[in-house]
C-alpha cells in the first residue's frame, strides 16, 4: 500500500532544497516510507543511528559520494538520528556543506515533535510533515488527487470493520489478530514510558501511568487538570506537565475550544482523543475518536503541503451547547462535524446554530450505520447527515 505521503515527498524533493523531517509514531511506518521515497529518487542511502556500522558511517561522513563531475544527487535517509546528542548541529553543518549532493529526509518520533517547538537553531533549512495512522482514504484511494478534497469513493465492510476494530497502525491492521494486538498495544505502552524516562526526566512512571488510564478513560471529554491531579495525587502544574509529555510521545492529543466570535464559549479546558483509537471499549467514545483522528491528520497533512493553515477544534458553550468538531482554514470557520452512531438520533439543533453563528459553508452530522453514497458532501451548505464511509473518503 502506497502512503499519500509518498507523493508528498518525492514533489518536496522535487521542487525544495530543504531537508524532510518525517515525525510521528514509532510503528507507523516512518522507515518503509523513507525507503519507499529513496525508491523513487535513486539512487539512495540509509543509514540508521542505532545500527552500529550505520552509526560509524555517519560520524566519519562515509556516505559522501566520490566527487565526480556533474554526477547526480543522492537521497540520504537518516533514520533516529535525533537520538544523538548533537544531531541538531550535525545536520546543520552536514546541509549547509553538502546539500548540493544530497537530499536529506529524516526520521524521529517524539524528539523531533519536541524540537520543533523549541528554539529552531535549523531555521530555513527542513520542511516538517507529520505521518499519521492509516484512514479510509488511504484505504480506498490508489493516489491523491491534487487539492484539499478527494471524490468519495467506496470501502468495503470489511476493510472498514478492519480499520475501526484493529487502528491504523499499519502492523495490527494488516494482522488482523487478537493476540498480537494486546501484545503490540503492551509494548506501544512500554515503549511510550520509556521514552518518557528517557526524554523527560519524568521518575514517577507509575503516576504518569496512572494519569494515561485516566485520560484513556476521558477520551473525548473535557479534561479537568485539577480532578486529574487530585486522582494522581500531584500539583496541577505537574499533571499539565505530563499532559503535554503524552501528547508529544503521540500516546494523545488536545484539542481547544473555538471562541472567536462566538459568546459564552469555553476558553480553556480542552478535550482529549488517543492515536490509538482501537484500544477503546465504548462504541460511542471509539465512533468520536475514529473520525477526531482522520480530521486531525487532515488538518496537519493539508497544512504540510502548503495548501494553508487547518486546525481543529471543538464548539462548547457554557450552558452545554456543543458541536464535537470544527475545521478552519486559515483561521476561519469551514465545516463542523457532529458523531454520532447512528442516523436515527435526528439531526443536531446545535449543527445549524453553531454554523450560523459562526458563517461556516458546511455543517455534517456523521452517521456509522449509514450506507456508502456516491455524493460530494462538500457539494452541501446546509446541516446534512453523512455516511461516515463516505465522508471520511473524501479527507486524507
Amino acid at each position: 500500500m502506497n502512503r499519500f505521503y509518498l507523493s508528498l515527498l518525492v514533489e518536496h524533493f522535487k521542487q525544495d532544497d530543504q531537508m524532510a523531517f518525517l515525525c510521528g509514531p514509532r510503528q507507523v511506518g516512518k522507515t518503509t516510507l523513507a525507503k519507499q521515497v529513496g525508491e523513487a529518487l535513486l539512487p539512495y542511502t540509509y543509514l540508521n543511528w542505532d545500527s552500529l556500522p550505520h552509526r560509524e558511517q555517519i560520524l566519519t561522513h562515509a556516505f559522501r559520494p566520490l566527487p565526480v563531475l556533474g554526477g547526480e544527487k543522492r537521497t540520504l535517509l537518516l533514520d533516529e538520528i535525533h537520538k544523538y546528542r548533537q544531531w541538531k548541529s550535525y545536520l546543520k553543518g552536514l546541509y549547509d556543506t553538502e546539500k548540493a549532493h544530497f537530499r536529506f529526509l529524516v526520521t524521529g518520533s517524539a524528539k523531533l515533535n519536541i524540537f520543533r517547538r523549541s528554539e529552531d537553531s535549523l531555521m530555513g533549512r527542513y520542511f516538517l510533515y507529520r505521518i499519521h495512522p492509516l484512514s479510509v482514504a488511504e484505504c480506498v484511494q490508489e493516489s491523491r488527487s491534487p487539492g484539499l478534497l478527494q471524490a468519495p469513493k467506496a470501502i468495503s465492510f470489511d476493510a472498514f470493520d478492519a480499520l475501526f476494530q484493529w487502528g491504523g497502525f499499519p502492523e495490527p491492521f494488516i494482522k488482523q489478530s487478537q493476540t498480537f494486538h494486546r501484545r503490540w498495544q503492551r509494548l506501544r505502552q512500554e515503549q511510550t514510558l520509556g521514552e518518557l524516562r528517557d526524554l523527560t526526566q519524568i521518575q514517577q512512571l507509575a503516576k504518569v501511568e496512572v494519569l494515561a488510564e485516566l485520560l484513556h478513560h476521558q477520551a473525548g471529554q473535557l479534561v479537568n487538570y485539577s480532578q486529574l491531579a487530585k486522582k494522581v495525587r500531584v500539583a496541577v502544574n505537574t499533571i499539565i506537565g505530563w499532559t503535554q509529555a503524552l501528547s508529544q510521545l503521540y500516546f494523545c492529543f488536545f484539542l481547544k475550544p473555538w471562541s472567536k466570535n462566538l459568546s459564552r464559549s469555553l476558553l480553556k479546558e480542552p478535550k482529549c482523543y488517543l492515536w490509538d483509537w482501537s484500544t477503546l471499549e465504548d462504541l460511542g467514545a471509539r465512533c468520536e475518536n475514529f473520525v477526531a483522528s482522520h480530521l486531525l491528520k487532515a488538518t496537519q497533512f493539508w497544512t504540510d503541503a502548503g495548501l494553508g493553515d487547518y486546525q481543529l477544534y471543538f464548539l462548547r458553550t457554557k450552558d452545554q451547547k456543543e458541536v464535537d468538531f470544527l475545521v478552519t482554514e486559515n483561521k476561519k470557520p469551514w465545516f463542523l462535524v457532529e458523531v454520532n452512531q447512528s442516523h436515527k438520533t435526528g439531526l443536531s439543533p446545535h449543527l445549524k446554530n453553531f454554523q450560523q453563528a459562526l458563517n461556516a459553508p458546511h455543517a455534517f452530522q456523521v452517521a456509522f450505520d449509514l450506507p456508502f453514497v456516491a455524493q460530494d458532501c462538500f457539494a452541501e451548505t446546509s446541516p446534512v447527515i453523512v455516511p461516515a464511509t463516505t465522508f471520511l473518503s473524501q479527507l486524507v
